[in-house]
């Protein structure tokens, strides 16, 4: 009952963030202006900017790959796959629920600790969020932004600053003055004792230097092509954008999706690309069109292919629950 009492307060937070964010930014917004903007869309520049987000997907199964690769290797098409279906279950779960559906596919479907999965996941979402930062801090030091987004990019700054302690911290916990007592005493719990063992096993692909550079650098490649992405939506609907003004909104609406919220970041997406197209002091309904093309399709897209990916490879129990139930140690990720 605490849990689910819990999942539900989870999901009606996040539908709460989403509705405040959808009713803070239409006070900005004319409608029916916006209606019309994306009524004039080219569809030669939304086949570009759709061509560059498959682009950054693809990318970022190439990254999840090479993070699993020091535990396992497992093959592109159904690590992309696995991927996908994780990006459908955000599009339809709340408070970014989808990272823990992916982690516990792969794990499942691999024969892989899906703690250890989600490990890297976490280091994924750490990398993620350090090359936002800085994109955004050197889109806003280029356009010489003030006031609120660069506030926010330098909060962004603080927390990144956080997480990369938090995750060095994790990789070498074991070895921390005190930490033998402390294994000491939670041994009375095998299952907390494995499961956190496997959870740093993930996060210690962090500790090669080869797998965390290859990982900074797809990560930069995959912005990257969102950049473009961004830039060529913008580009179909007479909004020309430098690319340090689509950088920052690029980087920005990203940052905005880790807030928890409703499912597909509705709400929160469209409110972080008006709020910094005012900031640039562009249009806010260009930048409310924008919003909706670029959000349309990244969630047509991740829907339909993550569809796709779930219906080919099924969602069928392994017997790695058994093993786990029979080692007695249950995966922290495990779902429902």
């Amino acid at each position: 009952m605490r849990g689910r009492t819990g999942a539900i307060l989870r999901v009606g937070i996040g539908v709460a963030i989403s509705v405040f964010s959808i009713w803070f930014v239409l006070r900005d917004v004319d409608l029916g202006a916006a209606w019309r903007i994306i009524g004039t869309a080219n569809p030669v520049w939304l086949a570009i900017g759709l061509v560059f987000v498959s682009s950054d997907i693809l990318l970022r199964a190439v990254r999840w790959q090479r993070l699993i690769l020091p535990i396992q290797r497992v093959r592109y098409l159904p690590i992309l796959g696995y991927l996908l279906v994780g990006y459908l279950a955000n599009n339809v779960l709340p408070a970014r629920l989808g990272e823990l559906v992916r982690s516990h596919y792969l794990g499942d479907r691999e024969r892989i600790s899906r703690a250890s999965t989600l490990g890297t996941v976490v280091v994924e979402r750490v990398v993620d969020i350090a090359v936002l930062v800085a994109i955004g801090s050197m889109a806003i030091l280029v356009l010489n932004v003030r006031g609120v987004v660069a506030s926010a990019i330098l909060v962004g700054l603080a927390v990144t600053a956080l997480l990369i302690v938090g995750l060095a911290i994790g990789i070498v916990a074991h070895r921390l003055p005190g930490a033998r007592r402390v294994t000491i005493v939670v041994e009375r719990w095998p299952s907390v004792v494995g499961a956190a063992r496997k959870l740093r096993d993930g996060l210690a692909v962090a500790g090669r230097p080869r797998t965390l550079l290859e990982a900074l650098l797809l990560s930069v490649a995959a912005w990257g092509a969102t950049v473009i992405a961004f830039a060529a939506i913008g580009q179909a609907i007479g909004l020309h954008l430098l690319i340090g003004e689509a950088s920052l909104l690029a980087a920005g609406v990203a940052l905005a999706t880790a807030i928890p919220s409703g499912p597909g970041y509705l709400g929160t997406y469209e409110l972080a690309a008006v709020k910094i197209a005012e900031a640039l002091g562009r249009s806010s309904d260009q930048a409310f069109a924008l919003a909706l093309l670029a959000h349309a399709i990244v969630l047509v897209l991740t829907s339909v292919t993550g569809a796709a990916a779930f219906l080919r490879l099924g969602w069928t129990s392994s017997v790695r629950e058994v093993e786990d139930v029979v080692s007695g140690e249950p995966d922290p990720t495990a779902l429902p």
